[in-house]
């Protein structure tokens, strides 16, 4: 499903990619505002903020193409495209959108042309958050520690401006119609049009006819993410700044919050992606964060001390 947000110059800009990159502007323009008010240089943060961005995109991307199931494809893509099976619909094949060549043998459609790019194509959706948050996160502190800036001061900073950035970004999965639930019969469900993802799935499984005008609905977890999301931003400023015993501790609670609540969504989720032993790769990632955070509560609590003691 190709949903654009608006045409900048002639050039549609899809609203996946373009409720993402507002996400990320704003968590800039939050962290911003918040560096200058406690009298520290805010130029600081919004470089920060626009490379964090380019190596978040890099580090999503490429664990989409490692973890969540399309390696060979994109393998096959630029060696052999008759062995990419796309699982669409003959009409979807030779659409302009996917403009491929059908398979009556198999009942699947095959790229036409060879495309050793394809992986690459971040735009089109296939961004995976978690690569995108330890990416920006490892450049983060190198980037923070050139510049001579505490990094967990400004982590607990982006325990709220990510979060709160991370709702919006979500929003843009929803209108891709991307990360989708289960089926579900509850009032709120979503039901997505005709060749969106979750249309493709319910096709490929027999649980609609070709002829189907839309998928069954299902729980629109993209929602859910997003709210909850919105949550952990809310609670984490109101709640968890004021109280703030150490340096790292807001970054801490964003991490186990999300960690939670990312663990818990994926039980909800029907779109294809990796994983081992019936546990996605998100799941042991969120897992592993949680872990840890929870361990590093010594180590921030020493380290905060510290600080404290060489600043008197």
């Amino acid at each position: 499903m190709k949903h654009t947000l608006f045409a900048i110059f002639g050039i549609d800009v899809p609203a996946y990619f373009g409720m993402l990159a507002t996400g990320l502007a704003l968590a800039t323009w939050i962290g911003s505002r918040w560096v200058h008010r406690i009298g520290r240089d805010r130029e600081v943060i919004i470089d920060l903020g626009l490379a964090a961005t380019i190596w978040g995109v890099i580090g999503s991307r490429i664990l989409h193409v490692l973890a969540d199931g399309y390696f060979w494809d994109y393998v096959h893509a630029c060696t052999d495209p008759s062995l990419v099976d796309w699982k669409i619909s003959i009409e979807q094949c030779r659409s302009t959108y996917y403009d491929g060549v059908w398979d009556a043998a198999k009942g699947v459609c095959h790229p036409k042309e060879r495309n050793c790019f394809a992986w690459a194509a971040f735009w089109a959706g296939g961004l995976t958050y978690y690569g995108g948050l330890i990416a920006a996160s490892a450049y983060a502190w190198y980037f923070l520690k050139r510049e001579k800036f505490p990094f967990w001061k400004a982590a607990d900073m982006a325990g709220f401006a990510i979060a709160l950035g991370l709702a919006w970004g979500r929003m843009g999965c929803f209108l891709a119609g991307c990360c989708f639930g289960e089926v579900c019969e509850r009032p709120w469900a979503a039901v997505f049009p005709k060749y969106s993802p979750a249309w493709d799935l319910h096709l490929r499984t027999h649980r609609i006819a070709e002829s189907a005008t839309h998928p069954l609905p299902v729980h629109p977890t993209q929602v859910y993410e997003s709210v909850g999301s919105l949550v952990i931003a809310l609670v984490a400023y109101a709640v968890v700044v004021p109280r703030k015993r150490y340096d790292g501790m807001v970054f801490q609670f964003f991490l186990v919050a999300y960690g939670v609540l990312r663990f818990a969504l994926e039980f909800w989720r029907e779109d294809d992606r990796g994983g081992v032993l019936g546990v996605s790769t998100s799941q042991w990632i969120s897992v592993g964060l949680i872990a840890c955070a929870l361990a590093a509560t010594k180590y921030l609590r020493r380290s905060s001390a510290e600080r404290v003691i060489t600043a008197g």
